[in-house]
């Protein structure tokens, strides 16, 4: 009919019915506020109800009423461009999304000024926070702007320790990989790293340690002789692989701390005329979705955490994360598959 009102959407009241709820409790489900404590099938409910009326968050009211916008920014040097980083965004997109937020990325390619004119304008936009992303695990500088601001560190950590951050669990994974292989029967276990261990690369450092523990809780000594430091490419991985394999008493096993380098172990063993895993297993690191699970057999290897990962910095900064320079470590999950089996001969 003329002049007819046109119907309004969902409401927040209509939700909290579909739920079985209350209206509080779908608003602090929504906005994730401070102290709440919900179980998270009230918050599958709260979710599931928002999705099948398709309800939206009034972002304008919002702005007004909290003094900041309805979007988190992201900003990153070279990970949104980085073939296996990308699930980073994914999940941070996805928390994002769950209380009515919009991510507003930024790739700034390592470029520092590009980096301050990027958080200028995310922090003009009065966003309730900001993921400080780093393309692989390190120690990085925040930048003076995020000073007071509700921001979290993802994938790396805050050299001055005053920021939170969320990273893979390096010494873990190390302790994690290696175990798989002594499990499997195998005692001389080599070790192709990424880095030296004076670069500080934590992941460099912290698989090395996860390494040496495994090793020393088996009651096996550390063999220097088993252990190579290259640059993490296929190249060093095919080098320390030929000079591992070919040695007087060679491993039954190599750990690769990166798939790269374990594709180029790969290379090494089929031009030994040797075969994967009846004459050396291979475990790597990564899961590099483009990579592991094509090589022959498939890769066993650990996957980095991405998507938990950028979950996890949002819902820190949805908790008004404090600037206590927290570092949480999170798991890498094994993904098996065929590179793994038990030495033909037992030592």
């Amino acid at each position: 009919m003329a002049g007819a009102r046109p119907k309004s959407g969902p409401t927040m009241h209509d939700v909290a019915a579909a739920a079985g709820v209350s209206q509080a409790t779908v608003s602090l489900v929504l906005n994730a506020a401070s102290g709440s404590r919900f179980s998270e099938e009230t918050r599958k409910k709260v979710r599931d109800a928002v999705n099948r009326l398709g309800y939206r968050t009034n972002a304008h009211a919002k702005t007004l009423r909290e003094g900041v916008a309805g979007m988190i920014g992201f900003i990153g040097d070279t990970v949104a461009t980085t073939p296996f980083a990308g699930a980073i965004i994914e999940g941070a997109q996805q928390r994002a999304w769950e209380d009515g937020l919009l991510l507003l990325t930024v790739n700034t390619g390592g470029d520092r000024e590009l980096e301050a004119a990027s958080l200028d304008t995310m922090l003009s936009y009065k966003v309730a926070g900001v993921v400080y992303a780093g393309m692989y695990h390190r120690r990085l500088d925040v930048p003076e702007a995020l000073t007071g601001v509700r921001s979290v560190v993802l994938n790396s950590q805050d050299r001055a320790g005053r920021v939170a951050s969320v990273a893979p669990d390096e010494v873990k994974g190390g302790y994690s990989g290696t175990r798989r292989l002594l499990d499997a029967g195998h005692h001389r276990i080599a070790l192709i790293n990424i880095e030296s261990l004076e670069s500080g690369l934590p992941a460099a450092v912290g698989r090395y340690e996860g390494y040496r523990k495994a090793l020393e809780e088996a009651g096996l000594e550390l063999d220097p002789d088993l252990v190579r430091f290259g640059k993490g490419g296929e190249e060093d991985g095919y080098k320390y692989a030929m000079e591992l394999l070919t040695s007087g008493k060679p491993p039954t096993a190599i750990f690769c701390v990166n798939d790269r380098g374990a594709w180029g172990a790969y290379q090494a063993v089929s031009d030994l005329r040797l075969s994967i895993p009846g004459d050396v297993s291979i475990v790597g690191f990564d899961n590099q979705a483009t990579l592991a699970p094509f090589l022959r057999p498939g890769l066993t290897t650990f996957e980095l955490p991405f998507v938990a990962m950028g979950r996890r910095a949002v819902e820190l900064i949805l908790q008004d994360a404090e600037p206590d320079g927290r570092v949480e470590l999170m798991d890498c999950p094994l993904i098996e598959r065929n590179s793994v089996t038990h030495p033909k001969e037992m030592p």
